[in-house]
């Protein structure tokens, strides 16, 4: 049976919701404004566009993370830690396979049908849960460089990025990457918008830089945190590049059309898992954030 099947029978056993909005949804839990006090931390320095490498960090507020809903190294025992845990634990698997070795198994997109599924939460507790392990650094991808939101959630000011060096701003990813006092965790930032990004994302420039991220460092799981499917036709573009794809659906409101439809999309993907957010009828995070819930892993 296909991913696609099993998918349509799990939501044909969640009762369908009285109505699903047509016009811009509000926002789900996973992506509610958080009522703390904004962010504080020192901004990095923005390197010039010459070449040079700049180291750039930001120390993320990590108690301000932790009352948001992400999990941080001081708060790793908790219900979503431990459902991170089951996600992270078969994508760790196949990065590691050496009996059938995965094709860029280590570069892993995050994507869903629609927007406000939760897919940003997702990739950005995804990136965090896998730098805790002890063997494996990360580098988290902003790639939905249409409407970042990777930067906006951690509390960094919008930075050069992704699209600046695919159009030949900076010699090297290097000079953009960002460094965060979470130990283990590298972010890379969508960098400045630019209306050629579906180009720029298919680009040899693209690939070129694909293949550096996936196999310069050994243990490096690269998170792509890309646009929602039937959005825009960027996230089809980025996955002809990807090892892995966690695809996320909102529990009980993703129409099952939608689900099959942007499925559909990325059917040649050697690697798909099914993530159900803010699953009803199980216990919930003690921050009020929905529990995930993995269906399907298909090769």
């Amino acid at each position: 049976m296909s991913l696609i099947e099993k998918a349509a029978q799990r939501l044909d056993s969640i009762p369908s919701p009285s109505a699903v909005p047509t016009a811009s949804p509000s926002l789900p839990v996973t992506e509610a404004t958080p009522t703390a006090e904004p962010m504080v931390a020192r901004a990095p320095t923005i390197p010039e566009a010459t070449g040079a490498v700049t180291e750039r960090q930001f120390d993320l507020d990590l108690q301000h993370l932790h009352n948001s809903g992400f999990i941080t190294p001081k708060h790793f025992n908790s219900v979503l830690a431990e459902e991170l845990r089951a996600i992270k634990r078969p994508l760790l698997a196949n990065v590691e396979n050496t009996t059938t070795p995965i094709r860029k198994a280590n570069l892993i997109m995050v994507t869903s049908a629609l927007p406000q599924e939760g897919k940003s939460f997702t990739a950005i507790n995804l990136a965090i849960a896998i730098a805790m392990e002890l063997d494996r650094t990360v580098l988290l991808v902003d790639a939905d460089v249409a409407r970042p939101s990777v930067l906006p959630k951690l509390g960094i000011p919008e930075q050069v990025g992704l699209l600046d060096v695919l159009r030949g701003k900076y010699k090297s990813v290097g000079d953009v990457l960002l460094r965060t006092n979470i130990d283990k965790l590298t972010i890379l930032p969508a960098g400045t918008h630019d209306a050629q990004a579906t180009e720029l994302l298919a680009s040899q420039a693209m690939e070129r830089l694909l293949n550096e991220i996936s196999m310069r460092y050994s243990n490096r799981v690269v998170i792509f945190d890309a646009p929602p499917l039937l959005v825009t036709s960027e996230a089809r573009v980025l996955a002809t590049g990807m090892g892995q794809i966690v695809f996320v659906v909102k529990a009980e409101e993703t129409p099952k059309a939608a689900v099959q439809e942007a499925l559909a999309t990325i059917e040649n993907c050697e690697i798909k898992m099914m993530v159900l957010n803010q699953m009803r009828g199980v216990e919930r995070s003690a921050y009020g954030y929905g529990s995930y819930g993995t269906y399907g892993t298909a090769r």
